[in-house]
């Protein structure tokens, strides 16, 4: 059977999915629909699809087995339980909803209808998360106690329907979910216990959505974790850096070409000899810099990881009953924490949970 697509809005994501995923085995994009009679003309003209003016027309379809959802977010909830109902398997660009209730509503259809709701969370095929993923799992910096994932932009705008609340505007939607997954998917038995969350809006003209957020989470047991984004920083922080009892890795940018894995060479004392030495911030024993034939400087692992391996799994799970990556619960653990980080920001104060 294998995956047979109607997409539901055919703007930019919609183009990068039929572009790329077309390629992969058993992978068929059928038909578009879309308000935008431009966007229906390049549906056809240039990927051979169908153009449907009306979703009922779309969702008609016999052929069609899989939907997907590619619209601004605040509709994803409706046209989502029309193509369930309309007895085809479904997957939404993220954020899946714009809230834990919306979402628990969306599962609960599919359940019903017996077919399969998901979300494409293609982050969790990036070659430097993949990459930082690795080393701290490997244990190549012993126990983890602090992972930091930042994302920088120097345009200082949120384009189109981005820039409005009503729409499922802002940063946390639109950078954050991503972010939180990759590192709930890390953490799967391990609870937030607590959130604290900055949201500015700096730049954007009608305040209404944050061009800038910094979020920290504890989880039990740690590490401790630290996200951020902001859409006007000219001189970005690197998008990884982790700090372990054994060493530090530092991802400078998504390419992970640049970066690298730190660690110490301890001599037979088992630690560097305490000597007091003079520094540009004056003498100092705690903060000497380490001489450099105590330390061990590693090259960062490769990583071939491709965001089209999630319509791989697709169709796997489709036509052999394979486990699905993208979990409903994953879901909305994530959808949880962001509901968590809005209340957070509101209050000014960190919030106590057991996400």
């Amino acid at each position: 059977m294998s995956l047979k697509i109607g997409i539901i809005g055919f703007g930019g994501m919609a183009h990068w999915h039929a572009t790329n995923a077309s390629k992969i085995e058993g992978v068929d994009f059928v038909a578009a629909y879309d308000v935008d009679e431009k966007q229906l003309q390049s549906a056809q003209e240039e990927f051979g699809m169908r153009p449907c003016r009306t979703l009922e027309e779309l969702l008609s379809i016999p052929e069609i087995n899989f939907v997907l959802v590619a619209t601004p977010n605040q509709i994803h909830k409706d046209m989502v339980i029309a193509a369930l109902r309309a007895g085809k398997h479904v997957m939404t660009e993220k954020p899946a909803t714009l809230s834990v209730a919306d979402w628990d509503e969306m599962v609960a259809v599919s359940r019903e209808c017996g077919k399969i709701l998901t979300v494409h969370q293609n982050r969790r095929w990036d070659k430097d998360y993949r990459i930082m993923r690795e080393v701290v799992e490997s244990g190549a910096i012993g126990k983890v106690f602090s992972i930091e994932s930042r994302v920088f932009g120097t345009v200082g705008a949120m384009y189109g329907w981005r820039a409005f609340k009503a729409y499922g505007g802002g940063m946390v939607y639109d950078w954050g979910v991503h972010m939180f997954d990759q590192l709930l998917w890390m953490y799967p038995d391990k609870k937030i216990v607590d959130v604290k969350a900055e949201l500015m809006s700096i730049l954007e003209a009608n305040k209404e959505v944050d061009d800038y957020f910094k979020v920290l989470l504890k989880l039990e047991g740690g590490p401790v974790l630290t996200v951020e984004v902001g859409s006007y920083a000219f001189r970005a922080l690197p998008r990884w850096y982790c700090i372990g009892a054994g060493g530090t890795l530092e991802i400078d940018d998504f390419t992970a070409e640049k970066g690298g894995i730190t660690r110490p060479r301890f001599g037979t004392e088992g630690k560097v000899a305490p000597v007091v030495v003079q520094t540009p911030a004056g003498p100092t024993r705690m903060m000497a810099p380490r001489p450099p034939e105590t330390r061990e400087e590693l090259s960062l692992p490769t990583s071939d990881a491709d965001w089209t391996s999630l319509y791989r799994n697709l169709v796997d799970v489709i036509d052999n009953g394979a486990e699905l990556i993208v979990k409903p619960e994953q879901v909305r653990r994530v959808l949880q924490l962001i509901e968590a980080v809005f209340a957070s920001a509101k209050s000014g104060h960190s919030l106590a949970c057991a996400i």
